[in-house]
């Protein structure tokens, strides 16, 4: 199965990226704004391999309180930096950016081995895109050797600043320096700058951690005001803005916002508006059919038979966002649909495990049928989330499921583990299930099952055996392990 692989560079890509945002978006959150995620899937580890959607250029995060937009970018090595391309405009450093806007870094450290394991740090620092762009302009910004041609020729724009490497306490500050005394050992260290433009972004007597930083070119901010606007207001005026991306915004926050009839005509209009952005028109249509309009839905359900799959990708991701009945039945008939490419199917599948509607289920354990790994392999982490709430009804299915249909259903099940040994004794239909049995409860920890072991060992010596024998191989120091180079 070549064509599934985990493409471990890039989900590390995308899951630094993620575990940043949701930092961010939590330390917005503390500070008394309302964040929502403007950039679909910024906050995600979920990767499309086949159909690329390519949406439209927006931050990460939008306050609808105050209208703040906000790029995130987490940080393995903490620096102010950003990707340029001087070959494409669409990726320049600033690229969907406006002055207003800020830029939130924040350091992200590996905490596992898997290419998800990452966690970030506290401190988030905002700098403003316009003042970015000022040190830009007037040639204080240094630019790295561009990338190869897997990382799409980019290079990398770095504005000169200085990091506080360990928590500690300022002593002193000049036009140059800064002496810090280290909270671990209370040793006092000196950090100097020779690059131009640099200033002190710190005082004596400040408190500083790991990752702040404390000189730099630009100003960092532990945080910006968030003055309340009149959001229906704003919103509904940038809906007419010349700019698509500002349109799309608005179009999407409206929906966070009370119900009002002027939002649903002006939504309306965009809708009807054969001339919008496909993506805006389908945030439009979000909205409405979150208000039960009509022409939102229907929208929808042409989208599902679009001709452009990335249209139809993205509409059964926007209908996990839409918690509503019609979501879930458009969701199970694009599922059970041969006619559909296999990755909207898949996403269809990802889709009601986002929604949690245990309706899903039979089509969820259906899909197992299928041909298409894409779609099995979405359909039993969709299950996953089914099975702590409702093991009971996945363990009888289990018991009258086909050979086919059970390999996904234990998964499932072994991912869950809200059972106990007897209900699952109940599925012994045939030797299959049998054998199945042994690998749900192998996969676990035996430790959730050590008072039950002679009650299976009377009952069924064989599936003990069987199990006990997984528990030795699965705890082994060589279970795993893999040979690199």
């Amino acid at each position: 199965m070549p064509a599934f692989k985990t493409d471990t560079s890039f989900l590390e890509k995308l899951s630094i990226g993620a575990i940043g945002t949701q930092r961010v978006f939590a330390d917005l959150t503390d500070a008394g704004h309302q964040p929502i995620e403007l950039e679909r899937g910024s906050r995600s580890f979920k990767i499309w391999r086949e159909i690329k959607i390519k949406r439209i250029r927006v931050p990460d995060i939008l306050c609808i309180r105050c209208g703040t937009r906000v790029e995130s970018r987490g940080k393995t090595k903490f620096e102010v930096s950003m990707s340029h391309s001087l070959a494409d405009a669409e990726r320049a450093w600033n690229s969907g950016l406006y002055d207003q806007d800020y830029v939130a870094l924040v350091g992200v450290h590996k905490r596992g081995e898997a290419p998800i394991d990452w966690e970030a740090d506290q401190n988030v620092s905002y700098i403003q895109v316009g003042e970015m762009d000022t040190a830009f302009r007037a040639g204080l910004v240094k630019s790295t050797t561009p990338k190869g041609a897997q990382e799409g020729f980019e290079s990398r724009l770095i504005w000169p600043s200085t990091i506080a490497a360990a928590a500690g306490i300022v002593l002193a500050v000049d036009a140059s320096s800064i002496r810090i005394r280290r909270t671990a050992d209370n040793r006092t260290v000196s950090y100097r700058w020779r690059s131009p433009g640099v200033k002190p972004s710190v005082k004596a007597g400040e408190q500083v951690v790991e990752d702040q930083i404390i000189a730099s070119v630009v100003t960092p901010h532990p945080s910006f005001s968030c003055a309340p606007i009149a959001a229906e207001e704003h919103f509904l005026r940038r809906l007419r803005s010349a700019s698509v991306s500002e349109r799309y915004a608005a179009a999407k926050a409206l929906r966070f916002l009370p119900t009002s009839e002027p939002i649903l005509a002006a939504l309306t209009d965009r809708l009807k508006d054969s001339d919008e952005h496909i993506y805006v028109r389908m945030e439009a249509a979000a909205t409405l059919a979150r208000a039960d309009r009509a022409e939102g839905w229907d929208f929808i359900r042409q989208r599902l038979q679009d001709d452009y799959p990335q249209h139809r990708l993205e509409a059964v991701i926007i209908l996990a966002e839409l918690d509503k009945p019609s979501s879930i039945t458009l969701l199970q008939a694009v599922l059970s649909d041969p006619t559909q490419h296999a990755e909207v199917r898949a996403g269809a599948a990802w889709s009601l495990g986002e929604l949690g509607d245990p309706s899903s289920i039979e089509s969820l354990v259906n899909a197992f049928g299928e041909l298409a790994d894409v779609i099995r392999v979405e359909a039993a982490r969709a299950l996953a989330r089914f099975a702590p709430a409702y093991s009971g009804n996945l363990i009888d299915r289990f018991g009258s499921a086909s050979a086919t249909l059970r390999p996904g259903i234990a998964w499932a099940l072994s991912k869950s583990g809200q059972f106990n040994i007897s209900e699952l004794l109940t599925a012994r239909t045939d030797e299959d299930a049998r054998q199945w049995i042994s690998y749900i409860l192998g996969m676990r920890d035996s430790q959730e099952f050590i008072s039950e072991l002679e009650a299976l060992k009377a009952q069924d010596l064989e599936v003990y055996f069987a199990t006990t024998v997984l528990w030795k191989i699965v705890s082994s120091w060589v279970y795993g392990l893999e040979v690199y180079g």
